[in-house]
């Protein structure tokens, strides 16, 4: 069974040979991880990585638009952008390379690992153009813009994925952070109106092309997990353990409904810890959901406060448990 075909099993809760491992290494510890194994996708290569996480492909936006505006206005507000045309064309088929060549290197023979495309989501994408406060204050005074802007937004990256799936990709991974640490971020029932129509909209067309589809969102999404399921997604991270989503509620009832990928926690664990208390975790998350439809990952990038002898201590305990 190779990486594809057992991180696959493992979402759709088929029989694997092993529990499939991954982690997000690279953003934070890049120079140290080539320091120290000569590249990230050797350290990759070297703990048999059953995953890529691929980024790349046009961007969404065009910058110049939102230039202008704030040049010519005091504040951005969502009804600003209603009139104007600020998506980028995301069918330059040229603009595709860079995810055609991170395809080429970890499908290759002797990886032949699991691919998934970042794609915006609808909350987290427009944080970048409005700041995170100020949308969560536009989510009550301008839901109706905000409904035309996520409804572009779904417009563009229906077609963004439908190339990257015409690429071979096996995932299309939409980031959308909706939680924080203890609850929501914003009320659950503008989450049904505005945000859930058009998620719905790209994880049926990603399914109806014969894909998978999975979601990134930090923090507690406790109060919208019934409507995780509705969508139909495919997999979720991080399932945040120390946000409040315990993995008592994913096994009680949701463990049939779809994978997580994570286990391994950036904001608690991993780092921050003693080796000791760092294993004794290791092999509680592991007691708790081997066999199950999950994924083993850290719950985030890795942060640089942790060592890189601490993390070769956390996988070289990963590697040896997934096989046990």
């Amino acid at each position: 069974m190779n990486s594809t075909e057992r991180v696959r099993n493992t979402i759709l809760g088929k029989p694997t040979d092993r529990q499939p491992i991954y982690g997000w290494v690279s953003a934070n510890l890049s120079n140290e991880l080539t320091e120290a194994y000569g590249s990230v996708a050797a350290f990759e290569d070297k703990y048999e990585f059953d995953m890529s996480h691929v980024f790349g492909g046009p961007g969404s936006f065009r910058g110049e638009v939102f230039d202008r505006l704030r040049a010519e206005n005091e504040e951005m507000t969502p009804d600003l952008l209603v009139d104007e045309d600020f998506f980028t064309d995301p069918d330059i088929l040229g603009q595709y390379q860079n995810i055609k060549d991170a395809m080429a290197f970890h499908k290759a023979e002797g990886r032949e690992r699991f691919c998934y495309i970042q794609t915006p989501g609808f909350f987290e994408q427009f944080n970048g153009v409005f700041g995170i406060e100020n949308q969560l204050l536009y989510l009550a005074m301008y839901p109706d813009e905000l409904d035309e802007l996520y409804r572009r937004q779904a417009e563009w990256t229906v077609k963004f994925a439908g190339h990257c799936i015409d690429l071979g990709i096996d995932m299309v991974h939409i980031s959308d952070d909706w939680g924080a640490q203890n609850d929501l971020m914003f009320n659950p029932k503008l989450w049904w109106e505005i945000i859930y129509p058009h998620m719905k909209r790209v994880v049926d067309y990603v399914h109806s092309r014969g894909c998978l589809c999975s979601l990134h969102s930090d923090g507690c999404v406790a109060k919208v997990t019934d409507g995780i399921e509705k969508l139909g997604l495919d997999c979720v991270h991080p399932w945040q353990e120390s946000a409040g989503m315990s993995y008592d509620l994913y096994l009680d009832k949701y463990h049939d409904k779809f994978a997580i990928l994570g286990g391994i926690c950036i904001q608690t664990k991993l780092g921050l810890v003693g080796r000791d208390e760092l294993e004794e975790d290791i092999r509680r998350v592991f007691g708790l959901l081997r066999g199950r439809r999950w994924i083993c990952c850290t719950t985030h990038f890795v942060q640089n406060h942790c060592s890189i002898d601490d993390l070769a201590f956390a996988y070289d305990l990963i590697y040896k448990l997934a096989r046990e």
